[in-house]
């Protein structure tokens, strides 16, 4: 049974849009069970405890239709950035699927953040809010080698199912790809890797695939990270490596992070596939920006 924790705001304004085009978060939940080794949220600075148990937020409904209320400003609401909004417990609870309802209803567009098939549920609520604003999907997929992904990720749905996803959604119209991030040094940042998401990803039909070729690691995060490390990996010293070429840095680019890039840009290039931040935002927004305007005009 699932826990409640109070909230006085839900909906908030974002400290910039550069963030794929986002203008506000809404984190419905706290704490996911997808068990990811790297995950930053788990760092101290965001004070969540019991990190692994999800807790969703007391009368967030409520909570979310008076937020989008008072906004005066439309824009595109972002969830997914602190916890999967399609944990197991949303296919009962249908927080995040109601929320998506109070977001179309106020003429507000969405971007969802997931690692989960149980996006296509509401792919539905997605078409609408389309009608009026963008709708951005994006899917995580760090590997398409599937034992390592259900060793780093073991909660999550398989590569191929996120793959599918993204077809599916693709074949509704509505504007998906991938998140390619993070790619862990001396683990997935391999070229066979990340040609191989590309790859997928294309015959997925995915409009976009954005990628950071390293990783974060901080305070307790790191500590738990490197304990993952020598439980999963035991003959690697993956820990020991990381530490004699990171120390303590927070920025962990992968050592082969441009020849990466290099490989990665050209593969995006002819798959046709978009990889910049700034043209995926134009692509999910085009056709928005005059109707958005004239809305404001009203809302002063």
């Amino acid at each position: 049974m699932i826990q409640y924790i109070p909230a006085k705001t839900i909906v908030t304004k974002t400290k910039t849009s550069t963030w794929f085009g986002i203008d506000y978060n809404m984190n419905i939940y706290k704490g996911c069970c997808h068990g990811c080794i790297y995950c930053d949220s788990r760092s101290d600075c965001y004070r969540i405890q019991d990190f692994d148990q999800v807790r969703a937020k007391e009368d967030a409904l409520r909570i979310i239709r008076d937020d989008l209320r008072r906004k005066v400003k439309k824009g595109v609401v972002g969830t997914g950035a602190m916890s999967d909004p399609y944990n197991p417990f949303e296919k009962e609870l249908n927080l995040t699927r109601h929320s998506l309802e109070l977001v179309d209803a106020f003429g507000f567009g969405a971007a969802i953040a997931t690692k989960s098939t149980l996006l296509l549920r509401d792919a539905d609520i997605l078409e609408c809010i389309r009608d009026h604003s963008p709708v951005l999907c994006k899917v995580t997929v760090t590997t398409m080698d599937e034992e390592l992904a259900c060793r780093i990720e073991p909660g999550a749905a398989l590569p191929s199912r996120r793959m599918d996803l993204v077809s599916h959604l693709r074949a509704r119209g509505i504007f998906a790809g991938i998140l390619l991030m993070p790619v862990l040094p001396f683990l997935e940042d391999s070229q066979e890797n990340i040609l191989a998401i590309v790859r997928a990803a294309r015959q997925a039909g995915a409009r976009f695939i954005y990628p950071a070729f390293g990783m974060t690691l901080r305070d307790s995060q790191r500590d738990w990270y490197f304990r993952k490390l020598e439980e999963l990996f035991p003959d690697r010293n993956l820990a020991i490596r990381y530490g004699k070429t990171y120390g303590n840095r927070y920025e962990c680019h992968c050592t082969n992070a441009k020849q990466l890039w290099k490989c990665f840009s050209l593969a995006c290039e002819q798959a046709g596939i978009l990889y910049r931040m700034q043209d995926i935002i134009c692509a999910y927004k085009r056709g928005y920006e005059q109707q958005n305007q004239q809305l404001s005009l009203f809302d002063i």
